[in-house]
Formats: structure tokens, sequence, C-alpha cells
């Protein structure tokens, strides 16, 4: 069984680059990089991670190209392409002709209108180019009302995988009743995965809030099913919360008392294989 931390980011800081780090945010005004990841994932026997982007430059795919071609447990790269543009096709074509891009992601949460970029026909046009060039196109959207806005787009783009950011980031500890029905909602289309990721930053009142995250995970595997989820850390941002071991035993606890053996090998590392192309 290969162990995946399917979500996680390096960057080298500047904060010009990363203006969504704010002042509060100061764990994270630092480099990042592989050898700060590395001993975390030795020591939960994690074998492998995905890399994905965290700014809007297609400058960080060479960044984090380079850093998986000197680490080969960096497995794959979910990287950033303006889908908007004309070139897009182009521009997807020069990446993915490198073995280890393996996907593309657009911050849809900080769009103002989110509704009106999923309707947009440029938008349209970039994602199903990604999907044709066999890319994995990830969800980042914030809260149920984005979620629910991001079904009709989800399912007319069923040429590739689309994977769930974060559960789509739930309230964690308020009313979750939009949430769940919208999740229910992408999940009923089965190209569509999700990953158990990202949750602790969405808590409120961490540790407090940990039964309420748990029963964030139950709604996941009731609407997904183990054989289409994907756990991921989402080092370095989940610092703003919890160190990485502690991220990484909230899913394993549960994981452990939910799942037979078999489904917990493909939510730890099968399934973001077979969606990423991650060689066994």
């Amino acid at each position: 069984m290969i162990r995946i931390d399917a979500h996680q980011h390096f960057w080298r800081y500047r904060g010009a680059d990363y203006p969504w780090m704010t002042a509060d945010m100061a764990v994270l005004r630092r480099d990042w990089l592989p050898a700060d990841l590395k001993p975390l994932l030795d020591a939960q026997r994690v074998d492998a991670c995905i890399a994905v982007q965290a700014r809007a430059d297609e400058a960080e795919n060479d960044f984090l190209l380079q850093l998986a071609e000197a680490n080969p447990w960096i497995a794959a790269v979910v990287g950033w392409v303006d889908l908007f543009a004309d070139d897009a096709g182009a521009r997807l074509a020069h990446w993915k002709r490198h073995p280890r891009f393996a996907g593309v992601r657009h911050l849809l949460q900080d769009d103002p209108d989110v509704a009106a970029t999923l309707a947009d026909p440029r938008f349209d046009r970039g994602v199903r180019a990604a999907q044709e060039h066999g890319l994995v196109y990830e969800v980042l959207v914030r809260g149920a009302a984005q979620l629910a806005q991001a079904a009709g787009f989800c399912a007319r783009h069923d040429r590739h995988w689309l994977v769930l950011d974060h559960l789509g980031k739930p309230e964690i500890g308020g009313d979750d009743a939009r949430w769940r029905a919208a999740l229910n909602e992408l999940a009923a289309l089965p190209h569509v995965l999700c990953k158990v990721s990202g949750l602790v930053t969405e808590a409120p009142r961490w540790p407090a809030d940990a039964a309420a995250l748990r029963r964030c995970l139950d709604a996941a595997l009731d609407a997904f099913g183990p054989q289409r989820l994907l756990s991921g850390s989402d080092w370095p941002v989940c610092l703003l919360r919890a160190d990485y071991a502690a991220v990484a035993a909230i899913v394993d606890d549960w994981a452990g008392a939910a799942l037979s053996a078999g489904e917990r090998a493909a939510l730890q590392g099968g399934n973001a294989a077979r969606c990423y192309g991650v060689p066994r």
C-alpha cells in the first residue's frame, strides 16, 4: 500500500506573491520547502505527496516541478494556468508534457461572483481543455452556497476527474443542512472525488470543534463512499490550527473506527494514486 498526502503546499515566501497571507498568519510567512515536510511524512509513514499551487502564477508551476524532480516523493503537481485565456489549451499542453504535472485549479472561493465564473464560456473552454489533456481539475469553493453553485458546472465537465478540495469548506459547528445537500448533489456525479483535508482551519474553536469535524467526515463518507475520498493535510496552512501529526491523527483515528483496512488504504493513498496517475 502506498500512502499519499493528497494536498499540501510549498513556497518561498515573498509578501507580494502571497497577499492572502495576512498579518495574523505569521506562521505561514516564511519559506516552507521539502526539507521541512519530509521528516513529518516519514514520522507518519506517508510515502508521497501531491503538491498544490498556492498562487495564481505559472512561475509556481516551474518551482513545484523543479522540487518534484529533486524529490521523487513529490508524486504529482497541481498547478495553475489562466483558464480564461485564449491560449489556455496550448498552455495546458505545454505543462502536461511534464510527467508529474497532473492537474490545475482556479481559486473559485476568491471570485466575487462564483456563479458568473462558472457560467463564463471562456472558463468552460479552459476546464474542458484541461480535461481533454487528461488533467484533474480541483474545485475550490467555500461554504454551502458556493458548493451548490458548482453542481451544474461539475455535471457538464465529466470527461476526467474533478476533485472537490477540503469538503467544500463547510461551516464547522454551524448549521450544515445546506452544505450536506450540496455535497450529496456533487457526490451523485461519479467523476467527482473529494479531499478530506483543510478542515482544521475551518474550525474556529479547535479543538473544541473536534466532534463537529468528525460529523463532517461522516457526511463525506456517506456521500462519496470510501473509494472517492482522498486524505490530505493542507500543510503548512494547517499550522494555523494544528501541527502535521495532529491533523493526520484527525483522519486516521476517524478512519480507524469507520473504515475497513482496504477502505483505509483507498482513502490514505489508493484513490489519490488512481486519480493523479501515481505509479504504485
